[in-house]
């Protein structure tokens, strides 16, 4: 199988952040403008998550803008919402 280098897509950036003297950090997937179909799959006894019911296939969300990788605590939800800032300020989703 022939590897695809994810630098290869267009539309795609990612980038990282940590604090290591917090032990804590964040990475983002930035999706472009027109977005990107997606899909989830939530295991685990106590997954933290936000905005994940918006993938369910009878949701309303037909695409995605990004995706926030982040601890499960309220710090590391509460990452989303500068991306959603950063998102909001160029205009892009909801």
């Amino acid at each position: 199988m022939k590897e695809i280098p994810i630098t290869s897509f267009d539309n795609l950036q990612i980038g990282q952040a940590e604090n290591t003297a917090a032990g804590t950090g964040c990475t983002v997937v930035l999706l472009g403008k027109d977005g990107a179909p997606a899909g989830l799959d939530v295991r685990g006894g106590g997954p933290a998550s936000r905005e994940s019911e918006l993938l369910k296939p009878l949701a309303a969300a037909q695409v995605i803008h990004a995706i926030v990788l982040a601890g499960g605590s309220a710090f590391g939800l509460d990452a989303a919402g500068g991306v959603m800032r950063y998102l909001e300020e160029r205009s892009i989703g909801f």
